[in-house]
């Protein structure tokens, strides 16, 4: 079993819509892993259906006894995120400023504050209407550990590939080059970035690829809306060769894109040109190339 990890440097890229795209593609071959948890997308396209749901609990919140409260202040005082201010004449926490550190709990004399976990998301294992099973979660409003919840969301997606002898995990990233990514990277055999030919999308393709040069991870890179600037995507097509990335293909900027999407559709099931076989082909070279 391999895995696939679908990223990039800066969010609108396409690369959700890729990754869709390669999901219907690999059809019952694969398990699909939406690790974009901080804002899931794919669902969209993927129509989940008959989910099983689980809660996912990471991380602690302070939470004082009120009855066993003396309001000495001793936690408010010691509180470097200003999380326990006095209000309504008592301490209360602040559960957005709350960092769960629990030096509140240490210091407080009448042992009235405990460090409770909590429920920051969901997870779900869902069938797709393209015949394939997709693991994906929702992260709760203001709620931190994403990191840890696409660690979990890729654990049960391998696990499932394993159990049901499936070829392939693909994985739809977070864009950027933060905790979720660092997650989403760890343990990938292939990754393919999708970057476009602007100044933000060069700059950020080359920040993430700093990321993936850490984990020693085989890349390749598709340009979407390559015909939008062409000294740019010459640009692009420069740093590739230099890094030794694959060059999977160019994508022309095409308003089908967007019409596919209104319509709930990969663009591999309403283009029946072009933008079809070209992704088509990089599936194919993706999956011997991993």
């Amino acid at each position: 079993m391999k895995e696939i990890v679908v990223i990039s440097g800066k969010g609108g890229t396409g690369k959700t819509s890729i990754t869709a795209s390669f999901a219907y593609l690999g059809g019952q071959d694969i398990v699909v892993a939406d690790c974009d948890v901080d804002a899931a997308d794919m669902h969209l396209l993927m129509e989940p259906k008959n989910s099983i749901t689980e809660d996912f609990y990471s991380g602690v919140l302070a939470e004082i006894d009120q009855n066993l409260c003396v309001k000495c202040g001793k936690c408010s005082e010691v509180c470097r995120w200003n999380a326990i201010p006095f209000k309504d004449d008592e301490y209360i926490v602040n559960p957005l400023d709350c960092e769960g550190c629990g030096y509140c709990a240490r210091v407080c004399p009448m042992e009235a504050i405990s460090m409770n976990e909590q429920n920051v998301g969901e997870w779900f294992i869902s069938e797709t209407r393209v015949d394939n099973t997709m693991i994906h979660a929702r992260l709760g409003i203001g709620a931190e550990n994403s990191g840890k919840l696409v660690a979990h969301v890729k654990n049960k997606a391998k696990m499932l590939a394993l159990e049901t002898k499936k070829d392939f995990v693909v994985v739809d990233g977070s864009p950027g080059i933060g905790c979720p990514v660092v997650s989403s990277l760890s343990g990938a055999h292939f990754v393919v970035l999708v970057t476009e030919p602007t100044v933000s999308g060069l700059h950020d393709l080359k920040r993430v690829y700093q990321l993936v040069k850490k984990f020693q991870i085989p890349a390749g890179c598709i340009i979407n809306k390559a015909d939008l600037n062409n000294k740019v995507t010459d640009d692009v097509k420069n740093f590739l060769k230099e890094e030794n990335i694959i060059h999977l293909a160019d994508l022309p900027y095409d308003e089908n894109f967007t019409k596919a999407m209104t319509l709930g559709k990969t663009i591999v099931e309403y283009d029946k040109g072009k933008l079809r076989d070209t992704l088509t082909e990089a599936w194919n070279e993706i999956k011997k190339i991993a």
